[in-house]
């Protein structure tokens, strides 16, 4: 079990950093390395994904980098969202879900790449918007997440910066309790899917992931201040582009 409490710290390390990344390391994690079943692992992942962003979010809370109003505008159309696409993950299969999955990752990437006019160091600065464009790009990325199962932040970070008009230090913190919102959501529908398949959620495992992925957020959150906002835009688009290549090959 020590490779599972290693990647727990991973886990946590990539949603303190980049305010995302946590559920795409965390159901590999808990399947292959700590032996969980399909369901199981991502009705756990959006649990343990959930608890680390809401503990994560706390430094950035304490600093001022959350910018709530876009967690009021999009979260909660998001949770709703989110709830609604874990409804419709049963009636598709496994391979769309990781295909799809890819595919917006790596349209996130490019996004990301191609994106110029984002001041990365101003935590201040954010785009007027309609609240109701704001609210449906979160019912979208909500009905998203919800569909591949995982916590959203690598949808929600490009969204509040491309969309939103964030800061990428502004919106990692934002999207760490948006992330929180949505999983819990998600976490919940799951464990009434879990019960109609006869299976259930071992919570000492979720407690013990949590509690480590705690930790390695914290320290994300240490390193990722001494880097710039631009390096982590760059860096995230980067992880997007490879992880979303790698589960693209792995299903072909």
């Amino acid at each position: 079990m020590i490779l599972s409490w290693i990647g727990a710290l991973l886990v946590g390390l990539s949603l303190g950093l980049m305010g995302s990344g946590g559920s795409i390391l965390t159901v590999p994690v808990l399947i292959y390395l700590a032996g969980e079943q399909e369901k199981v692992a991502i009705a756990e992942s959006l649990g343990i994904v959930g608890a680390i962003s809401l503990i994560g979010s706390i430094p950035y809370a304490f600093k001022k980098q959350v910018h709530w109003r876009s967690v009021i505008l999009f979260g909660l159309p998001g949770m709703m969202g989110t709830y609604g696409g874990a409804i419709i993950a049963g009636f598709v299969s496994g391979t769309f879900q990781l295909m799809l999955f890819a595919v917006v990752m790596l349209l996130a990437a490019g996004l990301m790449f191609r994106n110029k006019k984002v001041d990365a160091e101003n935590d201040e600065q954010e785009k007027n918007q309609q609240w109701w464009l704001i609210a449906i790009e979160g019912l979208i990325v909500g009905v998203l997440t919800g569909l591949v199962g995982v916590g959203g932040g690598f949808l929600i970070v490009p969204a509040l910066v491309l969309l939103g008009g964030l800061s990428m230090h502004l919106a990692i913190g934002t999207s760490l309790i948006i992330i929180a919102l949505k999983s819990f959501s998600g976490f919940f529908k799951y464990l009434d899917v879990l019960e109609e398949l006869d299976l259930s959620v071992n919570w000492e495992l979720v407690l013990i992931f949590s509690l480590i992925g705690a930790v390695g957020s914290f320290v994300g959150k240490t390193i990722g201040s001494k880097i710039s906002g631009e390096k982590l835009k760059r860096g995230f688009a980067i992880f997007l582009l490879f992880m979303g290549a790698y589960i693209i090959y792995m299903n072909i």
